[in-house]
């Protein structure tokens, strides 16, 4: 899919742009004057989301299909461009899977990192952002977690999270031009405020908010609460919740950070809210902001889930200058109408 290039704007390689959180920093990098070349293997996207993205911001990106752990593709895409640096997102994210399908897990997340890392040895670009996860740090640690809390992932998912960690953190002690940014995500929701994309998962969600806007739609008869006796308030899952667009103009923040840093840069933050809400204050609020109803049943625990896991954000407002705008009502408005607009997905 190409795209007219903007006179001077930089660009950005972002590997699985075209899903949910890619689609929405593409639109973030977009406002900052910088393009995003994205590749994707549509394992859980859709090229029209691409399409989405360059109504909202025209000539912002141009996509490739391609599956990161493709040494030759991914070669044959960075030898025709001009790259500024990397975002890179592109990997298989989902608890419940990963617990079953844990080699799988490790072969997608590590081994494309490293096919990327190797790849992108021949190019100029060597500033990159790197999709981090909270589940690293496991379940023992205490709230709100901060950066410097025991990393002790309890899932596969974690595991291979915390291995791309540490092999960046190598490859910055081994190559100090790198400059790297680990950026460890809380729970992203929501939507882009237009409602032209969000976030559309193939079969059934296993995130929360899509899971509620598509029982909400409709299509789905009930929305499955995993978990009703925890040691929370109302015995659901307690998690951060972030704004899919505040997450989006963290990455932004986190280029512009290295942008001014000098070589050997290595950094790691929590990209959260700083505040926990249970799945059925999420619920609640998302049917009175709405006026939707939201039929639901409470089953038993997924494995590998943690009761509570929520943010000590301090550290990217004074390390990014970042911090969030959104709240828990944005986000529960924002999905529902991305979902109300798109009933079917893409």
């Amino acid at each position: 899919m190409p795209a007219t290039p903007r006179p001077g704007a930089r660009k950005v390689l972002l590997t699985g742009g075209a899903g949910y959180i890619g689609t929405h920093i593409a639109c973030a990098l977009s406002a900052t004057s910088r393009r995003s070349v994205c590749i994707d293997n549509y394992h859980n996207s859709s090229p029209r989301a691409l399409e989405r993205v360059a109504r909202i911001a025209p000539g912002a990106v141009e996509g490739y299909e391609c599956d990161v752990r493709d040494a030759t593709r991914v070669g044959e895409i960075l030898a025709a461009q001009e790259l500024d640096s990397v975002v890179h997102l592109a990997g298989l994210k989902a608890v419940g899977e990963s617990v079953a399908k844990p080699r799988l897990y490790h072969d997608n997340n590590v081994g494309g990192t490293a096919t990327l890392l190797a790849a992108l040895q021949s190019t100029r670009a060597r500033r990159f952002v790197f999709s981090s996860s909270c589940t690293v740090y496991g379940s023992g640690a205490r709230m709100p977690v901060d950066e410097s809390s025991p990393v002790q992932p309890i899932n596969p998912y974690g595991e291979s999270k915390l291995a791309v960690e540490r092999m960046l953190a190598d490859l910055v002690r081994r190559d100090p031009s790198w400059r790297i940014a680990i950026l460890r995500y809380f729970n992203p929701v929501g939507a882009h405020e237009s409602g032209a994309i969000g976030e559309d998962p193939r079969g059934v969600p296993n995130n929360l908010m899509p899971y509620i806007c598509q029982t909400a739609a409709g299509r789905r008869d009930e929305l499955s609460i995993f978990g009703g006796d925890y040691a929370t308030a109302d015995g659901t899952a307690v998690r951060d919740y972030i704004h899919v667009m505040d997450l989006a103009e963290g990455h932004v923040a986190a280029l512009d950070v290295l942008e001014r840093s000098p070589d050997g840069t290595l950094l790691t933050v929590n990209l959260g809210t700083g505040r926990g809400h249970s799945v059925l204050d999420v619920v609640k609020t998302f049917e009175r902001v709405n006026g939707v109803r939201v039929p639901y049943r409470v089953t038993d625990r997924r494995p590998g889930d943690a009761p509570v896991c929520y943010a000590n954000a301090a550290l990217a407002k004074t390390s990014l200058g970042w911090s969030v705008r959104r709240g828990i009502e944005e986000m529960c408005r924002d999905a529902w109408r991305w979902q109300s607009a798109n009933p079917d997905g893409y």
